[in-house]
């Protein structure tokens, strides 16, 4: 019998605000591959683990140091893919005080996971699509692979501290928030050799 193949589809910055709402700084480190392979069950199989993020090139240095350190250990994970949006700056006005501010937004995410969704599907490259996210905008793409393919599943993890009722709804198998335990044996060596050998270490802020 052939395993039940298995795609988790990552939302980056739902998962990142979820560890940053329980104050978990300290699991930021965390191996993707490592973390899904401890939600894998014996009898399915791990084929890819799609993550959907955005370069924060107008942050803060330090904060845009932190995160290419941490997408570079990623890309020495074999089943590993990264998959950009944009991160966009626009001006906001509070409507009580007129104070304009700049707010960040991450754009695409969503949309890039969607796409990858249905086209996975089209391609027959899972059996069950594994979802970490409580983006309801993602509910659609959900139905579209109920009405499309009805030989494909989707199972939904939430990250800490977010939920939507509609996705929850729309997924075949709702499985939980993801605990702690599973995010805090899942950290990646706190040294990694990046592709090119150079090392990469822990930022000292997520210690």
């Amino acid at each position: 019998m052939k395993p039940h193949r298995l795609i988790f589809y990552i939302d980056g910055f739902n998962l990142y605000f979820g560890l940053k709402s329980k104050g978990w700084r300290k699991y930021y480190w965390l191996n993707l591959q490592e973390m899904c392979s401890r939600l894998t069950r014996p009898h399915q199989e791990l084929v890819k683990v799609r993550y959907f993020t955005a370069r924060i090139n107008q942050a803060p240095e330090k904060k845009r140091r932190r995160q290419l350190t941490y997408l570079e250990a990623l890309e020495t994970l074999p089943l590993v893919d990264i998959h950009y949006g944009i991160y966009l700056a626009s001006p906001q006005t509070c409507f009580e005080c007129g104070h304009t501010f700049i707010k960040h937004n991450e754009k695409k995410s969503d949309v890039n996971i969607a796409v990858k969704l249905i086209t996975d599907a089209m391609e027959n490259l899972y059996d069950s699509a594994v979802l970490i996210s409580a983006d309801s905008d993602l509910t659609p793409a959900v139905d579209a692979i109920r009405n499309y393919f009805p030989d494909k599943k989707v199972l939904l993890f939430f990250p800490p501290k977010r939920s939507s009722i509609s996705l929850k709804k729309a997924c075949h198998v709702y499985c939980g928030v993801l605990n702690k335990t599973t995010i805090s044996k899942s950290q990646l060596p706190e040294t990694v050799l990046s592709k090119s050998g150079y090392p990469l270490k822990r930022p000292e802020h997520w210690a």
